[in-house]
């Protein structure tokens, strides 16, 4: 119960952080419009208005502050602007609409799901050559970590003119982005959980003069489990991110990308807020997935 109650107090203090921001970014606009509907708005020179800054405007034209929670094309909606938003497109739209908010996650958490399937399986594979191998340690390894450092949003243009070159579209050049994304954080977790048993338990194996492939199927692989899923983990929030930022260079008329790309064209910032937020509730769904099968596995191992 008291974490029940922390989580709703850090929630509603940041709701309530939230209105407060609206305040000082959306009053140029509601000044203006007030200004064209007859009020009389302080300065009422356009021009010394723009000099001001939100807090000074709200100070002195208190009459505006609840119209800046109910902005059509508001700097930053409110929350409750958004959370009708998000009712309107996910509960009151048909799933085939291409209005739904469900539609467009679909598309995306498609890509999302095969190139997290793909950076799995590489990431794995990578890992297990990498604790087996002294050379894929020293060559490899390095290699992936400077990956890294290249910004996706960079990359993700290059890779998806290759591969349109060679007549690959659809969802593969999506899902190419998101694996690059999550093997890493695969990679990285596999390597440090096939490592994680100590010297005493691999000599233990030894004295029963047990094969590479024995210590790996009933030692490494176990002990790296509680490691994997917590790499898996990062690496589904990183694919879902690749998959949006995928969508982004395409100009994709579908996804969460597609609907973030929209709603920048149009100025209807109620939409992107709302798309972001779907993308955040789809990573915690699937975050959370991920956490009830290890649950399920760990205890089936005897290790929760």
């Amino acid at each position: 119960m008291k974490q029940i109650m922390a989580v709703l107090t850090v929630v509603a203090t940041l709701i309530g952080l939230w209105y407060l921001a609206c305040i000082p970014m959306n009053m140029q606009g509601v000044l203006v419009e007030a200004e064209r509907a007859g009020a009389e708005v302080a300065p009422p020179d356009a021009a010394a208005r723009r000099e001001m800054g939100g807090v000074s405007l709200a100070l002195r034209n208190g009459f505006a502050v609840p119209a800046t929670w109910a902005q059509e094309r508001p700097r930053l909606p409110a929350p409750h602007q958004v959370a009708v938003e998000l009712w309107d497109t996910t509960v009151l739209k048909k799933i085939t609409s291409k209005r739904s908010l469900v539609y467009h996650g679909w598309v995306t958490l498609s890509a999302t799901l095969l190139g997290f399937g793909i950076g799995t399986v590489l990431g794995v594979l990578l890992a297990v050559g990498i604790v087996h191998s002294r050379v894929m340690d020293m060559s490899v390894m390095p290699w992936a970590i400077v990956s890294q450092t290249i910004p996706i949003i960079a990359l993700a243009p290059m890779i998806i003119v290759v591969l349109y070159s060679v007549g690959v579209q659809g969802i593969i050049p999506k899902a190419v982005i998101s694996a690059y994304l999550s093997f890493f954080p695969v990679v990285v977790g596999m390597v440090k959980g096939l490592r994680s048993p100590d010297a005493m338990q691999l000599d233990l194996l030894r004295t029963y003069s047990a094969s590479k492939g024995e210590t790996f199927w009933k030692l490494r692989l176990p002990a790296s489990m509680p490691y994997l899923f917590a790499s898996l983990k990062i690496g589904i929030a990183a694919s879902l991110v690749g998959a949006i930022v995928g969508e982004l260079p395409t100009g994709a008329v579908s996804g969460l990308g597609a609907r973030l790309l929209a709603g920048s064209y149009y100025g209807q910032t109620v939409q992107i807020w709302s798309a972001l937020f779907g993308a955040a509730i789809l990573a915690a769904c699937l975050v959370g997935l991920l956490g009830l099968i290890e649950k399920t596995v760990l205890k089936r191992m005897g290790m929760a």
